[in-house]
């Protein structure tokens, strides 16, 4: 089923005035992540809407569109689709645009009414129009103690960068990449032969933990009076890895080859990418 067709299909079934809508007391709240370390967050949610004082309730999920992937270049849900389907959350709320300024599904965001939007890697840029429908504002989970490592690979710079702590912290959403209030944060050493892809599971986990205890405050509107604005002086960047920074070079001090290692799986795929466009071509 297309994006296009489920918007309409959700349209339908779902208006501002369907009996959901209109006796429930929770506030409805939007998810948007997509890869597998984004799961841990919607189960986290997820188990918390479902206790009987729970404050919210998950009135949708948003994940990037379908991909080909693995041997058979099968036409397969994102990881965070693929989650909810399997724990019974309804295809017709689970929502997948190419872009996150498509004006058929801001119409049918609009629709939800949603009182707050929770986004952990999402992959989508997310535009003014989107960021002036929730109410209670857009809330990410960023894998860095910002304002430091800005961006989309800020696990994978901080080892690069040697660094000895890092964290993950809860700030609002604005129109600036990760420039936004912080709510909360909380911070870790980092062991130094760890590979980036589980400190990216570590962080997203405690970073699940940080939301939930952060929920009521973010829920009755206290966060936004609390959350610190950041300190622009001390922003750094952390753009994507690019398939030149896969090749070690020897002539390289012996803690750059080191901090590369980190970074082992993301360089794999990096090189294979590689090699797989220059076959093509």
């Amino acid at each position: 089923m297309t994006s296009s067709l489920m918007f309409r299909r959700f349209s339908c079934f779902h208006s501002p005035s369907s009996p959901s809508s209109v006796f429930s007391k929770k506030k409805p709240l939007v998810f948007l992540g997509s890869p597998q370390v984004s799961t841990v967050v919607l189960d986290a949610l997820l188990n918390a809407s479902s206790l009987a004082d729970a404050a919210f309730e998950i009135a949708a999920i948003v994940t990037q569109p379908p991909s080909r992937r693995d041997r058979g270049r099968k036409l397969m849900p994102s990881p965070v689709a693929q989650y909810a389907l399997d724990k019974g959350f309804s295809s017709d709320l689970i929502l997948t645009p190419e872009k996150a300024g498509e004006d058929m599904f801001l119409s049918t965001l609009k629709v939800l009414e949603p009182e707050l939007c929770i986004t952990a890697a999402y992959g989508n840029i997310l535009p003014t129009k989107f960021l002036n429908i929730p109410a209670l504002g857009t809330v990410n989970i960023h894998p860095s103690l910002l304002p430091l490592y800005r961006g989309a690979a800020p696990v994978q710079r901080a080892l690069q960068d040697g660094v000895k702590e890092t964290g993950v912290s809860l700030a609002f959403t604005v129109r600036a990449l990760d420039a936004g209030p912080i709510i909360a944060s909380e911070k870790f050493e980092v062991n130094e032969h760890i590979k980036a892809p589980d400190l990216l599971a570590l962080l997203f986990l405690e970073g699940s933990k940080l939301l939930i205890r952060e929920l009521p405050s973010i829920l009755d509107g206290s966060a936004e009076k609390k959350a610190q604005p950041q300190d622009e002086s001390k922003a750094t960047k952390a753009p994507k890895i690019a398939p030149d920074e896969a090749w070690l070079s020897f002539d390289q001090e012996a803690y750059v080859l080191h901090n590369k290692d980190g970074l082992e799986h993301e360089l794999r795929l990096l090189l294979l990418m590689r090699k797989v466009v220059m076959t093509i071509s």
